[in-house]
């Protein structure tokens, strides 16, 4: 037979169950809207019935109940969406990245506009018809020699500016990389401290949340995979143990170190390597070092560092602003040598007059490469110290005369005229609009795909939402709930004590 103060046990632990869940449902409602908390939900269980299972009496089994306990506090959580979200987190941090760098390209190139390239050359162009009518006239050489200048002078802007940009791009790698060494050391950190709580069978439930909001973060830079150290034997069911974080590189495959290292409560720090031009060179893992090509872990990282460039495995250099840059100077070549050649062919004012040479209108100095370009020459085009002293070098005569006004003709032909730099059959304007059109159409690339990860990404957080995420009519409606269950508990207990009250101070007085 039970004792009879076991009712008094069992209201008790009812109480005290009633009270955790209270409490646990006024953390959820506090949590609502802190990033990254996981509601958390107390998971009631029967106590042992009595008689207890014993030695002696095994064919007895328990029939009369003991009252509640806590299983446990468990976090609704699941880890199938926390790997969907993750994953589609790393892309739209890639295109991200490139959709914002890319952005910037085109407000640098600035195309159509009345300030970009075209249009200058386009004046420049109509200064020299203006000059073939009128060969002479000191203010049309005049233009010509402005124009000129607007034009070698807005090739030296855009160069300088995108050379600008790779340099903020290239510190951005850096800090993002830095980003990333300090969300791996917190992780590492929150390892430890899980570490020292687990084997005393206890569940950290906030440890694991704020553990997992910084996975989830890391997630947008690289791409990464997380498992989970076994806990040890003493630990709760419910207990995740340490977490190692190891990046993927092409395929999936696992780069080597881990970045984090749960096994041994270490990280593998990652840096990017640059040259002196804005260019990614290597990236090192620990003490593993790699190439950029090699390293194809997606990201905000690798966004960046395909947008602003960095050296292939046959060193050769890649990313949408060094091939910008490698366009104008491919253009500028094309388009000063062309000139060059048209102009130094004709007749000046001095060269009719004095029998002077003609000199060249664009200043053209270095090695040309392999493809026939002169490198860095968009950052450095000017017009000719001639040409800058006396507008009347500027060569609009096809034969000796003053008033000829042929060669103008023919320079202002220059930019519909097929160049071989550019290729058979292309002309100045042509590779113009191609490299425009390469530009506008990878651009909208990128944004297409940001706006498509980001959907599929925020599509996911809904359904993580829909489970992980506190609804506050849900949390009144258990706070209620467990109210009741509190005060009948409570009552449970005056019925229990007004009992105990009959026995001891009302049994046993008759006939005194």
């Amino acid at each position: 037979m039970g004792s009879t103060f076991g009712g008094l046990e069992v209201a008790k632990r009812g109480l005290f169950a009633q009270q955790s869940a209270l409490h646990t449902t006024g953390h959820n409602i506090s949590n609502a809207n802190t990033e990254g908390y996981t509601r958390q939900r107390v998971n009631f269980e029967s106590s042992g019935p009595y008689p207890p299972a014993s030695r002696n009496r095994p064919e007895i089994p328990g029939q009369v109940g003991s009252g509640v306990q806590i299983g446990a506090i468990e976090r609704i959580r699941v880890g199938y969406l926390d790997d969907q979200y993750r994953g589609e987190n790393n892309k739209a941090g890639y295109y991200e990245a490139r959709a914002e760098e890319l952005g910037r390209l085109e407000e640098i190139m600035n195309e159509p506009s009345e300030d970009g390239l075209s249009k200058t050359m386009d004046r420049f162009w109509n200064s020299l018809q203006d000059l073939a009518v009128n060969p002479e006239d000191s203010g049309a050489r005049s233009v010509v020699r402005q124009r000129g200048q607007a034009v070698a002078e807005t090739f030296n802007y855009l160069s300088n500016t995108l050379n600008d940009v790779q340099e903020d791009i290239s510190a951005e790698i850096e800090v993002t990389s830095k980003e990333i060494n300090s969300m791996a050391r917190q992780i590492n950190n929150l390892n430890q401290q899980i570490a020292e709580v687990e084997p005393h069978g206890l569940v950290p439930n906030d440890l694991y949340d704020e553990r997992d909001n910084l996975i989830d973060n890391l997630s947008g830079h690289l791409n990464i995979d997380v498992s989970y150290e076994e806990p040890p034997s003493s630990a709760d069911a419910m207990a995740m143990g340490k977490a190692n974080i190891t990046i993927r590189g092409e395929n999936g495959s696992a780069l080597e170190p881990n970045l984090v290292n749960g096994a041994d409560n270490s990280t593998n720090e990652l840096n990017v390597n640059t040259n002196g031009e804005g260019l990614a060179t290597s990236v090192e893992l620990g003490s593993e070092e790699m190439t950029v090509e090699n390293f194809t872990s997606i990201g905000k990282l690798k966004g960046l560092m395909d947008s602003g460039g960095y050296l292939n495995n046959d060193g050769d250099a890649i990313g949408a602003y060094e091939n910008m840059l490698r366009d104008l100077d491919k253009m500028a070549t094309g388009f000063a040598e062309a000139f060059n050649e048209v102009h130094t062919s004709g007749e000046s004012l001095n060269s009719i007059a004095n029998d002077a040479e003609v000199p060249a209108f664009f200043e053209v100095a270095g090695e040309k490469n392999e493809e026939g370009v002169i490198e860095g020459l968009a950052r450095r085009l000017d017009i000719t110290d001639e040409i800058k002293a006396d507008a009347d070098h500027i060569a609009a005569a096809d034969q000796p005369l003053s008033g000829d006004g042929g060669n103008a003709s023919a320079l202002a032909n220059v930019q519909n005229e097929a160049n071989e730099v550019f290729g058979e059959e292309t002309s100045l304007d042509d590779y113009y609009e191609s490299m425009i059109g390469a530009m506008a159409v990878e651009t909208q690339e990128a944004q297409r795909m940001q706006g498509n990860t980001n959907t599929l990404k925020d599509s996911v957080q809904q359904q993580r939402q829909s489970v992980s995420a506190v609804s506050l009519d849900e949390e009144m409606t258990n706070m209620i709930k467990f109210q009741h269950a509190y005060n009948a508990s409570a009552r449970n207990i005056t019925v229990v004590d007004e009992m105990l009250d009959r026995i001891i101070n009302q049994m046993g007085v008759v006939g005194r």
